[in-house]
């Protein structure tokens, strides 16, 4: 993901050039605690780590909780490769208060240096070196546990929490049993119980489709999941919902089935062309999917009656929040088939309104600019703001972005996995913070390392 990102910022000119935001940066905290606390410009500079693995402002501290290599606490085998998406839990054992359980994906690809090892009951395909892990953690963030959640898939990027506690992993590609020595399809969202992954196993959740996932949001009072296709290459991604069978049925209820279908914006096939922050487009609608395991075609590529269906480049990162679902699409190059050329877009839609907002537009040429080349995972803060994972070339950090639009610097990476001649850090990924928001937890994506980090958060 990390090369891909880099080659299209090269090829677009766009290395070296801030990105940035515009637009009501307030519509991303509406309805939210963090809206009530935003403002504040940052904690001060950072610190250079003597260890060498993260620079802090003073007054923070890390700790370094699990890095690729190490042994599982579980005795299953060694932590795996390429640390991705993750989500903080609450513990929910009488007794227990104060856990925080962390489930963590592994993007691994066939070539990963360290897959996710194969556990009896946990295992998709046995050829899959993707999967997630959990950490059990006590309240000041010692490790209690360690184990694999699940095994056997592929490519696990993102995913989100639900509304009942677990997490739903998403396989962001389309192989097929026999493509690269996969013995099953691949390209579907798994749930993962992160309090004892045994109860939710490896059963793919057939009905929400198989294509390049990457994110999902679920509406907490209609239980309507909303789901992002990364397709990088045209024909670019769509956007879903998945209308299930049992809504809000907790742990397995999502593999009742249910009906997946794609959104039409009338009259916009290729979301890249709106280019005006807070243009609205209500009367949306949505169609049912063909094929949702796409047994012949692609998804996107299936026949969605003589309106068509619209599309989006690199749509990631979606979660919900007050009334809505927000989405994102990282940016759009005409050079690989848009229709136009952005550098990412934060999209809203409304579903009781059936209304689609474009809430914020990334630079160069706006605001608000963000020191770094790339922003990739996102989060809310509690304290207020966003919290921005880098992704591209140089150091890698993460970025604080409050309401009012300023950026600081929150963390930098000090793992160099380059050369000393041609230098290379990992970039940050599965930002996250603990249920009482008392820590931040960050993944580094290459050498995986999961960081938990604390300091006056609510200053």
């Amino acid at each position: 993901m990390s090369a891909t990102r880099r080659q299209v910022l090269a090829r677009s000119g766009a290395l070296g050039v801030g990105i940035a935001f515009t637009g009501a940066l307030s519509e991303l905290f509406a309805g939210t605690a963090a809206a009530q606390n935003l403002g504040h410009t940052g904690y001060g500079p950072l610190v250079p780590d003597p260890k060498g693995l993260l620079d802090l402002p003073k007054g923070f501290r890390y700790r370094v909780l699990s890095r690729e290599g190490d042994q599982l606490r579980s005795g299953e085998g060694k932590v795996p490769s390429n640390h991705d998406g993750m989500a903080a839990f609450a513990g929910r054992s009488p007794g227990r208060h104060g856990r925080v359980h962390l489930v963590r994906n592994h993007e691994n690809r066939p070539t990963a240096a360290l897959a996710v090892p194969t556990v009896e009951g946990l295992t998709y395909d046995p050829a899959g070196k993707g999967g997630c892990t959990a950490l059990t953690l006590d309240s000041r963030n010692n490790v209690l546990s360690e184990r694999v959640a699940i095994a056997g898939t592929a490519v696990n990027c993102a995913g989100g929490p639900t509304p009942w506690g677990t997490w739903l992993t998403c396989e962001e590609t389309e192989d097929k049993a026999g493509t690269n020595g996969y013995t099953k399809d691949h390209g579907f969202i798994f749930e993962v119980d992160p309090t004892d992954p045994h109860r939710s196993g490896a059963v793919p959740l057939t009905a929400m489709g198989r294509f390049q996932h990457e994110a999902i949001a679920v509406d907490p009072k209609r239980g309507v999941v909303y789901e992002t296709e990364d397709a990088f290459l045209k024909p670019f991604g769509l956007f879903y919902r998945f209308l299930p069978d049992k809504p809000l049925g907790g742990l397995g209820s999502l593999r009742a089935g249910g009906r997946l279908q794609a959104m039409r914006v009338p009259g916009v096939p290729d979301l890249s062309t709106i280019q005006e922050t807070g243009a609205a487009f209500d009367g949306i609608e949505w169609v049912d999917v063909p094929d949702p395991l796409a047994a012949q075609t692609p998804v996107r590529l299936q026949d969605f009656g003589p309106k068509g269906i619209t599309h989006a480049q690199k749509l990631e990162g979606c979660y919900w929040g007050g009334k809505s679902v927000y989405f994102v699409s990282s940016f759009a190059r005409s050079a690989d088939g848009s229709a136009a050329d952005h550098y990412g877009q934060i999209w809203r839609y409304d579903p009781s309104a059936r209304r689609l907002t474009l809430v914020i537009v990334f630079g160069p040429d706006t605001d608000v600019q963000l020191p770094g080349e790339s922003p990739d995972n996102i989060c809310l803060a509690p304290s207020g703001g966003l919290m921005v994972c880098e992704d591209g070339n140089g150091a890698q950090h993460v970025f604080g972005v409050t309401r009012r639009g300023e950026v600081y610097p929150m963390a930098r990476g000090r793992q160099n996995i380059g050369t000393p001649e041609k230098p290379e850090w990992g970039e940050f990924a599965g930002v996250t913070f603990s249920p009482d928001g008392e820590t931040m937890y960050v993944n580094c994506y290459t050498p995986g390392t999961t960081f938990a980090v604390t300091g006056p958060w609510r200053r």
